[in-house]
């Protein structure tokens, strides 16, 4: 992939919502998985699959910092979510 085609690719995920990064990023996951792709094509998706995983990781780690934000306990550390069996 040349350096333009990788910032349009980048400006492009940029652009994505967590939960229109992940659905691809589940889609590109499945056709990998079936490994009927020819190798430029596994190659293309895969690069598309790494910079969607950055996006989605980014997302999450924004939320992470506004949720700490807004629940200042304990220095503004977050405690394990743990399913209660009550």
């Amino acid at each position: 992939m040349s350096p333009r085609a990788r910032k349009t690719t980048a400006a492009a995920v940029d652009g994505l919502t967590f939960e229109q990064a992940y659905k691809e990023l589940e889609a590109i996951t499945r056709k990998l998985e079936e490994g009927q792709l020819p190798l430029d094509e596994s190659l293309a998706l895969f690069e598309r699959g790494q910079a969607l995983a950055a996006r989605c990781g980014a997302l999450l780690e924004q939320a992470e910092l506004k949720v700490k934000q807004l629940l200042p306990r304990s220095g503004g550390e977050l405690a394990d979510f743990e399913a209660s069996e009550e």
